[in-house]
């Protein structure tokens, strides 16, 4: 899946899929998600 960059302030964010979080089992009103760098990669996934 390929997604732009969408400008949020004087930052920016990728729009998930809701079908996206269904499968992950993320509810956004209840869960965090934590991401890292790895090389250059960026890493997202749900907080424990």
């Amino acid at each position: 899946m390929l997604k732009k960059l969408v400008q949020i302030g004087t930052s920016w964010g990728i729009i998930i899929p809701k079908e996206t979080l269904e499968l992950l089992k993320i509810n956004p009103m209840l869960h965090k998600v934590e991401f890292r760098v790895v090389g250059d990669e960026i890493i997202i996934k749900k907080a424990k």
